[in-house]
């Protein structure tokens, strides 16, 4: 699968291990080993997926991915965060990562995320617009355009949470669990499904009047999360915020 990966990791030995795996699966690797580099790499190679590492010289790896994602931009990032580090893999979610992977890890397990994104990537650039606009109460999500509204306003959503939005407005009131939100919506079998649980609670800052309170996108207990029909209610066993 063709696509062009950023690596991003002070660590030179670090380094040119992901660059000799990445290298051998037909992709376009690129190397920066700071903060100011992969930002001056990342404006000018537009990369499909960057492997980011969170400690850098310079700019930390969150201020990087900060900064891109203000700029607008929507390169699939995978985060590399060391153990006992995980309120910056947490922030690194909610700054618009795509997933994380702990050192140490295993490079292989690295280029199967690579690929998992990419795939995730290609099938939103080579499918039909799901389903066109679809209208759920006061929310509208347009495929062809890849937008979101909600009384007109249009919701700031990255990416993922768009993918997310648009499956779960595809089959209002139907519950679907975090690891089977992984694989629909994801595309991945194998992953730590608290990257779902980021994004729901991401996406519910920017679709309801009160996150703590949401009625729109609910947690159904033990079960995972539905939105909510025009005429749907909140049933027994399904809560708020939680989960």
């Amino acid at each position: 699968m063709p696509g062009t990966v950023l690596v991003v990791e002070d660590d030179p030995t670090i380094a040119e291990v992901l660059l000799a795996y990445l290298g051998r699966e037909d992709l376009q690797v690129h190397w920066a080993g700071d903060g100011n580099e992969a930002l001056e790499q990342w404006r000018r190679l537009c990369p499909d997926v960057v492997v980011l590492d969170v400690m850098l010289p310079g700019l930390s790896g969150l201020e990087v991915l900060r900064r891109r994602r203000q700029s607008g931009d929507t390169a699939a990032v995978l985060i590399l965060s060391a153990r006992g580090e995980e309120q910056d893999r947490l922030v690194g979610l909610e700054t618009g990562a795509d997933d994380y992977v702990v050192k140490p890890f295993s490079p292989r397990e690295v280029v199967l995320r690579v690929h998992a994104l990419l795939r995730r990537a290609d099938q939103r650039a080579g499918s039909p617009p799901a389903a066109g606009r679809i209208t759920v109460g006061s929310l509208t999500v347009d495929g062809s355009r890849r937008e979101a509204r909600r009384d007109g306003r249009l919701l700031p959503l990255t990416v993922r949470e768009f993918d997310l939005l648009a499956f779960l407005a595809l089959h209002v009131d139907e519950v679907f669990g975090r690891e089977v939100l992984m694989r629909r919506v994801w595309g991945w079998d194998f992953g730590d499904s608290s990257t779902v649980t980021v994004h729901v609670r991401r996406l519910r800052e920017k679709l309801e009047d009160d996150p703590s309170n949401p009625r729109l996108l609910l947690t159904v207990h033990r079960c995972g999360y539905r939105l909510v029909g025009p005429a749907g209610s909140i049933p027994a066993g399904s809560s708020g915020a939680a989960g």
